[in-house]
C-alpha cells in the first residue's frame, strides 16, 4: 500500500474534530485571556520564545491544538508522547536526540507531552535536568490540576496556564465553521441544520469543543436525506446525537464539588446539597460517597442537636443499598434533605477533639481508688467510697476523672435542638455551690 494513499485516509477518515483542529491563532476559539492579543502566550508563540509551560484544564477546550499550533509555528524539533504509553526510557531518547541536536545545529526541542499527570515522581525527575539546561522545552497538557496531581519539581519550573470551558458561542461558532469549511469539514455535503440542531449542541456539549463537533457529525451522517435529497438536522437529530448534556468531572472539579456538597449540608441548604450531589452523581461519582457523607456528617454537623439524624440517615442509606439506582436516589434525597434541615451542633466533634488532647497531654493519670476493679486491687489498697448511682435515684456527685483533670469539661451542649434539653439536665446535676457551666 502506498504511505501516501494510507496517509489521505487516515486524514480523511478522522473524526471531525480531529479534521476540524485549528492551525493557527487567528482560527483558535476560546481562551482569550492566555491567547488573545496582546497577551504573554501570543507574545511568546509569535516570537518564538516560549518556555516550559502546562495546560491545563477540562477536555475539548483546546490545550492539544494549541500546542500543535506551537508546533507549526516555531523553527525547532517538536516530539509529542502521550504520558500512558511512555516512561523514562522514552524521554531519555528524546533528551538525547534534543542534545545532539542542539550541538550539531544549534536547534531546540520541543517536548509535548499529553496527559502530563499520570507520570510518577521518577519519570518526572527524567526531565528536570534537561529543562533547566534548555535542552528541551517542555509543553503539558492535562486536565488534572497539575498543583495536586503533578510534582512539585516539575511544576515550579513550568508556567502554568489555566484554560476554562469554552462558552455557548465559541462552541457555535466551531460548529457554523465545520459546516462551512470545503475542505476539511462536512461543506461538500448537501445538509441544512437548523438553528435549534446547533443551539441544542452548543448547549449540550458542556464547553466542549470536540463532543459538540462529533455530536454535528453523528447527527449528519446518520440522518437519511429528504425527499428533495437533502439532509436536514434539526432539533430531534441533535438530541439523539448528543443525548444529553456532557456532565464529566475532572479530579479537581471531583473534589471542589464534594467540598460544596460537604458545605451545603453544613449550611442547613437543602437544595444547594440536593443539586450537588445529583451533579456528582450524573457525573459518575460512586453513590456510596453521598451515602457516607450522610451519615457522617448526621454524627458532625448534626449530632445531638437531634439524635434521630443518624438513625434517618442510616435507615435512608440501607434503604438504597437494597434498592439501588435509579430509585435508590430517593432515599438518599430524603436523607441530604433530613440531615440538612436538621439542628446544627458539633459538640459532639469539639468533646472527642478535646478529651483526644487530654489523653495525648496528660503523662500518666491516676484512676480514682473507689472506680478501680474490685478484682485486681492491691493488699495495701482498699477499694472503697464508690457510690452506686441507681441508690441514690439515678446520679449522685461524684468525681469519675482521675485528679489531674478533676475539673475538666469537654462535652458543652448548645441550645440547639435536643442539646437544650441535654444542658437543662447537666445544669440539673451540677452542684450549684461549686459546679461549672
Amino acid at each position: 500500500m502506498d504511505i501516501f494513499d494510507l496517509q489521505n485516509n487516515v486524514e480523511r477518515l478522522a473524526p471531525l474534530a480531529e479534521r476540524m483542529r485549528p492551525s493557527t491563532l487567528n482560527e483558535f476559539l476560546g481562551q482569550g485571556k492566555i491567547v488573545g492579543d496582546g497577551s504573554l502566550l501570543r507574545r511568546a508563540i509569535a516570537a518564538d520564545k516560549l518556555g516550559s509551560c502546562i495546560f491545563y484544564g477540562p477536555p475539548g477546550t483546546g490545550k492539544t491544538t494549541l500546542a500543535n499550533i506551537i508546533a507549526e509555528s516555531t523553527n525547532a524539533n517538536f516530539v509529542k508522547l502521550n504520558a500512558v504509553t511512555s516512561g523514562v526510557a522514552d524521554a531519555k531518547k528524546v533528551i538525547d536526540e534534543a542534545k545532539e541536536l542542539l550541538r550539531v545545529h544549534g536547534k531546540r526541542t520541543y517536548l509535548l507531552l499529553d496527559e502530563c499527570h499520570r507520570w510518577n515522581k521518577a519519570q518526572s525527575d527524567s526531565v528536570l535536568a534537561a529543562i533547566e539546561q534548555g535542552y528541551i522545552i517542555f509543553i503539558g497538557s492535562t486536565t488534572e490540576n497539575p498543583y495536586v496531581s503533578m510534582t512539585r519539581a516539575i511544576v515550579s519550573r513550568c508556567r502554568v496556564f489555566s484554560f476554562s470551558r469554552l462558552t455557548e458561542e465559541d462552541i457555535r461558532a466551531g460548529l457554523l465553521r465545520a459546516l462551512s469549511d470545503k475542505e476539511r469539514g462536512l461543506g461538500n455535503m448537501d445538509l441544512e441544520v437548523s438553528n435549534e440542531a446547533i443551539n441544542h449542541i452548543a448547549w449540550a456539549a458542556g464547553g466542549d469543543m470536540r463532543t459538540a463537533l462529533n455530536a454535528l457529525e453523528l447527527a449528519c451522517l446518520t440522518t437519511h436525506p429528504s425527499a428533495d435529497g437533502r439532509i436536514h438536522v434539526g432539533k430531534d437529530e441533535a438530541e439523539q446525537s448528543i443525548q444529553q448534556k456532557a456532565l464529566c468531572v475532572t479530579e479537581d472539579m471531583y473534589y471542589d464539588m464534594i467540598s460544596a456538597f460537604i458545605k451545603s449540608m453544613r449550611g442547613s441548604d437543602s437544595s444547594a446539597a440536593l443539586y450537588w450531589a445529583e451533579r456528582l452523581l450524573q457525573g459518575g461519582c460512586d453513590p456510596m460517597l453521598i451515602a457516607r457523607r450522610i451519615m457522617i456528617h448526621a454524627c458532625e454537623d448534626v449530632g445531638l442537636a437531634d439524635p434521630n439524624a443518624i438513625v434517618v440517615a442510616q435507615s435512608c442509606v440501607a434503604a438504597f443499598e437494597r434498592i439501588g439506582l435509579p430509585e435508590g436516589r430517593i432515599p438518599l434525597a430524603e436523607g441530604i434533605i433530613y440531615v440538612s434541615e436538621a439542628p446544627k451542633s458539633n459538640q459532639v466533634v469539639e468533646a472527642l477533639g478535646l478529651a483526644e488532647d487530654a489523653v495525648k497531654n496528660i503523662r500518666h493519670e491516676t484512676v480514682p481508688l473507689y472506680l478501680r476493679d474490685p478484682s485486681y486491687k492491691g493488699d495495701d489498697e482498699k477499694v472503697s467510697g464508690y457510690k452506686y448511682p441507681h441508690s441514690y435515684g439515678g446520679w449522685v456527685e461524684q468525681q469519675y476523672l482521675p485528679d489531674e483533670l478533676k475539673d475538666a469539661r469537654f462535652y458543652n451542649p448548645t441550645d440547639n435542638g435536643f442539646e437544650k434539653v441535654i444542658k437543662e439536665r447537666m445544669a440539673k446535676r451540677v452542684p450549684k455551690d461549686n459546679g461549672k457551666k
